[in-house]
């Protein structure tokens, strides 16, 4: 028995994408695809995948045994391209027939019933990316290729949004009746990324120097950088709404400028306080690789201690500091959902509006632009990263 066992698991050849069908058979099973409820104001009953199911709708579901089969096949080449292949046709499916479908369980226009997406397509769906990410890694260490398997799986979404296909949707129909307040919430959340991002720089910047330079100072520095990581967000909002209060009421000209209690002031103090443990780390692990040969060779010709740092140990750290700055943003466009709790804005404001209503789409339409902003400043500094590495070599 035990041999036989043994013999089974030999013949699979991708575990991984075995594993990810598995959870999908799972999630089909346990999850509905799609829930249907009479009005926004009440819970909706669950749709599953038989109930979706009939005429030609079984082709867009066909990917599934196709998948299944290759995990027994050799991991070359073709077969992984096969795989990337299915597992966005599996994707793409997936969205047609989630659109299909919605359009006929919400009726006309003048319907109030509201149809949202399950549990089976989150997870369906994000596994079926996982396939495709797992074949594109083994296929090519090339982050910009990586990068452009990526667009082409997920194509299906920006063209179906754009045809209005999805527009029947609970989401999109949330999205449709705040598109004005979704935009700005958007400004908002990109002002608080670049602005926490360009203050960090400025100040981790000459800290990291400073504590690369003289080790008595880089102690106590970590120390309080620290303390201050270990402080939950909330409190430091609250923390900072009593000091600038007070210091908007002594000197009314701060008020004019914005600075105040609550606001964008001490979401914005909060996240660049936060930021700065880990910006500073980097900048210090990224100036001490610096290979010390390089830098007898600069001495050598004749350069100042200043023109060395300028011109041979920051370029020489770059990589490492752009590391540091991509946790950076993508920790502040998750800490900046919080910052909506003291008037700061963004997709906070949205996320907390559908929470207090209990309007899960509602919800979802201040969580899925954040995922997805973080995603992308994430992809962005490993490109540039990457390139750069690249550059060198």
């Amino acid at each position: 028995m035990r041999d036989k066992t043994i013999g089974n698991l030999v013949l699979v050849k991708n575990r991984v994408v075995l594993t990810l069908w598995l959870l999908m058979m799972l999630a089909l099973w346990q999850m509905p695809l799609l829930t249907q409820a009479a009005n926004r104001l009440v819970s909706g009953s669950g749709v599953p995948l038989g109930e979706i199911i009939h005429g030609y709708a079984w082709i867009l579901i066909l990917p599934f045994p196709v998948l299944f089969l290759l995990c027994f096949c050799p991991q070359n080449r073709s077969s992984l391209w096969l795989i990337y292949l299915i597992s966005g046709a599996l994707f793409a499916g997936l969205i047609l027939l989630i659109a299909w479908q919605s359009h006929l369980l919400a009726g006309d226009e003048d319907s109030l019933v509201r149809v949202s997406l399950g549990g089976a397509f989150w997870l369906i769906g994000a596994l079926a990316l996982l396939c495709g990410a797992d074949a594109v890694s083994r296929l090519t260490k090339s982050s910009g290729l990586r990068i452009l398997a990526a667009l082409l799986i997920l194509a299906p979404v920006p063209i179906l949004l754009l045809s209005g296909a999805l527009d029947t949707l609970s989401l999109m129909k949330e999205y449709a009746n705040r598109d004005d307040v979704f935009n700005q919430a958007l400004g908002q959340h990109l002002a608080l990324l670049l602005s926490t991002l360009s203050f960090a720089l400025i100040i981790g910047i000459p800290l990291g120097i400073l504590a690369a330079r003289r080790e008595s100072w880089r102690k106590p520095m970590f120390s309080v950088l620290n303390i201050i990581q270990t402080i939950p967000s909330i409190a430091l909002f609250g923390l900072l709404i009593a000091p600038l209060a007070g210091l908007a009421q002594a000197w009314p000209w701060l008020g004019e400028l914005g600075i105040s209690g609550i606001g964008v002031a001490p979401a914005l103090i909060a996240l660049v306080l936060y930021a700065l443990l880990p910006l500073v780390r980097s900048v210090v692990a990224g100036l001490e690789q610096v290979p010390s040969p390089v830098i007898e060779a600069a001495r050598g010709v004749g350069m100042t201690r200043a023109q060395i740092l300028r011109k041979v140990e920051l370029p020489l750290a770059l990589p490492v500091v752009l590391s540091g700055a991509r946790i950076v943003a993508v920790q502040t466009v998750g800490m900046a959902v919080i910052a909506a709790l003291i008037g700061a804005g963004g997709f906070g404001a949205i996320v907390f509006q559908g929470l207090l209503s209990s309007a899960l789409d509602l919800v979802l339409l201040g969580v899925i632009p954040v995922v997805v902003m973080a995603v992308t400043v994430d992809t962005l500094f490993k490109f540039l990263v990457s390139r750069i590495e690249a550059a060198r070599q």
